[in-house]
């Protein structure tokens, strides 16, 4: 994976300048693809630091590429932002539930922006700690596998992250606003459904060990002891 380097896949040319002239500034090496079939090889070809992905595209549309890129080993650890207009909000769940790690909705800040792709990259570079275990539940963050059962489970980056935050915490109840800070390394308001949507995606691969998943109406969640 290219450190530092960042894929904006858009075709609209103003917001690609824009998000280069910005990157360039920040200190990373800013890719850039106009079409989908091309941001789809570029990432295969450079394996970027984070991808900052359009859904709405020609060629190949961005929840296409998220899945083609969860499906591909080589891609699949890729973290993935998507740039969203305010009304395909449906498109965000289900990029979200593909494997993307987060979304802004245009006309975005390129502030919150910059800050959000830099809590990205400080979570990768985060050293693993020790194994954990519960309700047959097994994760090896230095290995990056959880094991239902014996059996292993295919979890994104971000439903890994969200799972050992919980395990580690088993028994206390961890808010939205928590979770955000702690496994997306930041918390803005009206962000809460991000969490919302990838627990669901996390539930729906437990099989049954989910049910240790609780939610704490209007609080937030907690792996139960």
């Amino acid at each position: 994976m290219s450190d530092g380097t960042i894929l904006i896949i858009e075709d609209d040319a103003d917001i690609r300048n824009l998000l280069h002239f910005n990157l360039a500034g920040e200190g990373f090496t800013p890719l850039e693809a106009a079409d989908g079939v091309t941001g789809l090889a570029m990432a295969k070809e450079h394996v970027p630091s984070c991808i900052l992905l359009d859904l709405m595209l020609p060629g190949m549309d961005g929840l296409e590429i998220c899945r083609r890129l969860a499906a591909t080993p080589e891609t699949q650890e890729i973290p993935v932002i998507i740039l969203t207009a305010r009304g395909e909000e449906m498109d965000r769940v289900v990029g979200l539930s593909l494997g993307a790690d987060d979304y802004v909705v245009k006309p975005f800040s390129v502030r919150e922006l910059m800050l959000r792709i830099r809590a990205i990259l400080r979570r990768r570079r985060r050293p693993a700690s020790g194994v954990v275990d519960g309700h047959g539940i097994h994760l090896d963050p230095e290995a990056h596998k959880v094991t239902v059962s014996g059996q292993e489970v295919l979890l994104t980056a971000t439903e890994f992250r969200l799972l050992e935050d919980l395990m580690r915490h088993a028994g206390n109840v961890r808010t939205r606003e928590q979770l955000l800070d702690k496994v997306w390394g930041y918390s803005f308001d009206g962000y809460a459904r991000t969490v919302d949507t990838h627990m669901r995606r996390l539930r729906s691969k437990l099989g049954e060990q989910q049910k240790y998943l609780e939610t704490v109406r209007g609080v937030g969640y907690r792996f139960s002891l």
